[in-house]
């Protein structure tokens, strides 16, 4: 690996966001003001009309089109949010007892596995008395995803099939992979979204807390899709709360920094 970029997506200004180790870069989605030296959707080849149904997927569009021939094949290229950040190694409990600051166990581009692996998924979500068709079911009141599984290869539709008959959600769109592979999920996702998009229209599914509905398709694919390489590792993150996203304190400090603040994460969850 020569390179480490991580892009955060945020549709809002938060000044944390330029206080985090270099290799993040801040990517503003949607139709706010962020600053001249951030990323920005709204330039150069994008989708941003699309943001409401898409939510950060139109932030992959756009680093997919505008960005990624900065970067060699072989460059690690990864995505988090705003209020969940990559850490530097997997834990099963939270740190209670720890000194350290948050900032100190976010990921470093030191750390060897970026150098031995394809991908590196987001700590999953391990559901124990559902699997994850059960789950998508439950929370969105829809079978729209086994119907969009229509729209994929007979292969992928079998593997994607398999993956959501388990208990594990690699969850929130985080990954980290080589550009090369980037490139391939974007080449398979973009097409199949827009057809599930056609779909949900047709269907009247983008409504209320569903208007993200292809979004939340687009969720489940991407869990499968980077959980099918061989070469893949599992990595914690850290959802920050308000204290660590206020403009207000973090205007006098870096919140990530100070001690202690490490002893809430990870973010571990199990249903």
């Amino acid at each position: 690996m020569d390179k480490l970029q991580i892009f955060c997506s945020t549709l809002n200004y938060y000044n944390i966001l330029e206080k985090l180790p270099s290799y993040i870069s801040p990517l503003g989605l949607g139709n706010n003001i962020f600053p001249s030296n951030w990323l920005n959707e709204k330039k150069g080849i994008n989708i941003p009309k699309l943001n409401k149904y898409y939510g950060e997927f139109t932030g992959f569009y756009w680093i997919w089109k505008n960005k990624i021939q900065d970067l060699k094949k072989e460059d690690m290229i990864g995505f988090c949010h705003y209020r969940k950040l990559w850490m530097n190694d997997l834990y099963t409990h939270k740190n209670k007892s720890t000194f350290k600051s948050l900032y100190s166990n976010l990921l470093r581009i030191n750390n060897e596995i970026l150098n031995t692996v394809d991908a590196i998924q987001v700590q999953p979500i391990t559901f124990k008395n559902k699997n994850l068709f059960s789950d998508f079911e439950e929370v969105h009141k829809t079978n729209a995803l086994k119907d969009c599984m229509s729209f994929l290869s007979i292969d992928l539709k079998k593997e994607f099939f398999t993956h959501m008959s388990g208990q594990l959600l690699f969850p929130h769109n985080m990954f980290i992979t080589k550009v090369k592979h980037f490139e391939e999920y974007c080449a398979v996702i973009f097409p199949w979204l827009e057809k599930c998009m056609n779909y949900c229209h047709e269907k009247k599914l983008c409504n209320d807390y569903n208007m993200r509905m292809p979004a939340f398709l687009a969720e489940r694919f991407t869990s499968y899709w980077f959980n099918r390489f061989e070469k893949k590792s599992l990595l914690s993150y850290a959802r920050l709360g308000k204290f660590h996203l206020s403009n207000n304190i973090n205007s006098y400090i870096n919140t990530t920094k100070l001690p202690f603040t490490s002893y809430q994460y990870p973010s571990v969850h199990n249903f």
